[in-house]
């Protein structure tokens, strides 16, 4: 049986799995295991084939095992699992239960840790479940204001950053100067930039699955409805909000930016394990900025693996460095508010 911190986990996230192949060895499991089953809920509200109420159900189930209740995660995976086209996805489903067995045996503060994460991202795909009663263009569904968008980037997303921040300050003795508060707040802020570079990637797809995190009432402003962004023609007309919702974004890379910096040196597997990300999110947000129609594009806006590979092999020279950190934040960006700065004028 293959391991699950291992092959499978590399299956399901080729991009999360480098960042966690490079943690140091006390950090690989909780966080493994934390992403592992946040995974598992992900997938089973994604099964289109089964019934918003079923998956509602079967999420509520995960809810429960994952605070450690008695809940039948096998009749959750037996349901699911044969609908995924992944078949990472499947076996993750099928061992669920396996995760939980480990998830029980880590020490207590990181039960805890991951047990609140879990709790938190489970309420965030419950309440886009609910939020979105459809999976077509024909049960459209939008978010009505960027308050709402944001505290979903919170539930799926943001509390990661926090999740990781507490786990790290519990096993690396040299983050103790850190102020806790404090820098768990950059944590939330890092966890939101990802996401919303997601959001503002996967608009086209997730309109044609009857999702538009775009807030209606923002759309109002500009006399739009959700409905409208399904005419490719009518999208430009969404730039405005494109563009604010592209310096949010930008500045909650700032904040991860100094959340990252703040790492010690000597701690330089998670400067990496977080510069990686970063890196890549910003160039992604730069890619979705130059596209002429980003809200309409046919395929989902990503940068090539060669990009990728360029990335990682730059930032493993540059990682000892705050200069040289900075300097290629700044150069993946720059291109992103310039954009931004001409479209203002």
């Amino acid at each position: 049986m293959t391991d699950l911190l291992g092959d499978v986990l590399r299956r399901t996230s080729r991009t999360f799995y480098l960042s966690l192949a490079i943690l140091p060895r006390a950090l690989r499991e909780p966080v493994g295991l934390a992403y592992l089953l946040a995974r598992a809920t992900d997938s089973v509200a994604d099964t289109r084939l089964i019934p918003h109420p079923d998956r509602r159900a079967h999420l509520e189930t995960l809810r429960k095992a994952y605070a450690g209740a008695p809940a039948d995660v096998g009749a959750v995976g037996r349901a699911c699992a044969p609908h995924q086209t992944l078949a990472a996805e499947r076996e993750l489903l099928t061992r669920v239960d396996e995760a939980l067995t480990r998830v029980e045996r880590l020490p207590a503060p990181d039960r805890d840790a991951v047990r609140g994460v879990l709790a938190t991202i489970t309420d965030g795909q419950l309440f886009d479940l609910e939020r979105f009663p459809g999976d077509s263009p024909a049960t459209l569904a939008a978010l009505e204001t960027a308050d709402e968008l944001d505290r979903y980037t919170f539930l799926v997303a943001g509390c990661v950053g926090e999740f990781w921040t507490v786990i790290h300050l519990a096993h690396r003795p040299r983050l103790a100067g850190w102020n806790r508060a404090a820098m768990s707040g950059r944590g939330i802020r890092f966890g939101k930039a990802l996401q919303l570079t997601n959001v503002l990637r996967d608009v086209p797809a997730d309109l044609r699955q009857g999702r538009c995190y775009l807030p209606a009432r923002e759309l109002t402003g500009l006399r739009l409805t959700p409905r409208d962004l399904l005419d490719p023609t009518a999208t430009p007309r969404a730039r405005p909000l494109l563009d604010r919702l592209l310096g949010t974004t930008l500045a909650h890379y700032d904040e991860a930016w100094r959340y990252t910096l703040a790492i010690p040196r000597a701690e330089w597997r998670m400067r990496l394990a977080c510069a990686w990300p970063l890196l890549i999110g910003l160039a992604t947000l730069a890619a979705i900025a130059r596209h002429p129609d980003p809200l309409a594009a046919g395929r989902g806006i990503k940068i090539s693996r060669s990009a990728v590979r360029g990335i990682l092999a730059r930032s493993i020279a540059l990682v000892w460095s705050d200069a040289a950190l900075r300097g290629e934040a700044a150069r993946l960006s720059s291109p992103l508010r310039g954009l931004r700065e001409e479209r203002t004028v």
